[in-house]
């Protein structure tokens, strides 16, 4: 099938409310990012978000809770013990998270999602999550996003006010991280299996992973029965094993999201960009992530908005977009 068709059958595809076949994936996958294929492909899947979003965007606010290292190692991740770049392991506070949670909600987040390591405490975890609830009104989704889960734990974090826990199968499991995929997919299934959403990007996209493999994480994401998806790019961190390939292009990025998006149709309605990226919002993508604290792509603890990405810059672009700022 040319790509075109190709494209309008996905289109009737997410607006039927199906997901796309892993064939179909991964021949849009295959269309090259600089064409004017892949332009009618963005223009495509920026259409079908405004029907099934009723053209409404947000924010995922994030807050790395714990700058320390993590012993699991993962091939991209700043937070490695092996790769020594952690030099002063330092965390936030309760009031440090409470206050700067009252300042993304009150620019507008949909989500706030606490991000910490492994093995961080999950009582410790809830007491912050009840803080927060106690502290903070407003309208927004808190996440979890955390170690592996059981079904206490995934009880602990709905006790706690938790909605949504964000996890998913990495690319390459097992091989860029000393997890077994078994094990993750286990927590996936504990989730799935409860009454806390799912929350799972395609991530961490690199220029060494094929079409096959995004496709076949993508399609655990919708197996699992997440609400959320989207793609997130690599950033590579000098020093980790993985920090000497460089960061897909702007275009290959937005082209995977606007695959996400056909992909998914109506059964993951929101899709997510990250980092942020203009374009992937001109593509379909209506979430985008603002994240403060340890970010394990950078090598230190932010006090202030990553890159200095915060809120009034994504309801900009978001705007720019066409989109509608919820």
């Amino acid at each position: 099938m040319r790509p075109l068709e190709l494209i309008e059958q996905a289109r009737e595809s997410a607006l039927q409310g199906k997901v796309l076949n892993r064939k179909s994936i991964i021949a849009l996958l295959d269309i090259d990012p600089d064409s004017k294929e892949a332009d009618k492909l963005g223009k495509v899947a920026r259409e079908v978000a405004a029907e099934i979003t009723q053209n409404r965007a947000g924010v995922w606010a994030s807050i790395g809770v714990d700058f320390k290292k993590c012993p699991m190692n993962c091939h991209f991740c700043s937070f490695g013990d092996k790769w020594g770049i952690i030099k002063e392991e330092s965390e936030w506070n309760a009031s440090e998270v409470v206050d700067f949670t009252r300042k993304l909600v009150s620019g507008g987040a949909k989500w706030i999602t606490l991000r910490t390591t492994q093995f961080y405490n999950i009582e410790k975890l809830a007491a912050l999550a009840k803080k927060i609830r106690a502290a903070v009104p407003g309208n927004y989704k808190l996440v979890a996003n955390t170690g592996e889960l059981d079904n206490v734990r995934a009880g602990v974090l709905l006790e706690a006010g938790f909605q949504v826990v964000y996890h998913s199968l990495r690319l390459r499991e097992g091989i860029d991280t000393k997890f077994a995929p078994e094990e993750r997919m286990a927590t996936l299934q504990i989730v799935k299996n409860s009454p806390l959403e799912l929350a799972f990007l395609v991530e961490p996209v690199g220029i060494e992973h094929s079409n096959e493999e995004l496709a076949d994480v993508f399609l655990t994401a919708m197996r699992y029965g997440a609400t959320l998806t989207g793609a997130m790019a690599r950033v590579p961190i000098p020093g980790t094993p993985l920090g000497k390939f460089p960061v897909i292009s702007e275009r290959r990025h937005a082209q995977i999201v606007a695959v996400t998006r056909l992909a998914a149709g109506y059964k993951a309605p929101d899709i997510c960009v990250h980092p942020p990226s203009q374009l992937a919002m001109e593509w379909g993508a209506n979430v985008t992530v603002v994240e403060v604290g340890a970010v394990p792509r950078d090598t230190r603890n932010y006090r202030s908005e990553w890159k200095n990405f915060d809120m009034d810059t994504a309801k900009k672009w978001f705007n720019r977009a066409g989109y509608n700022f919820c």
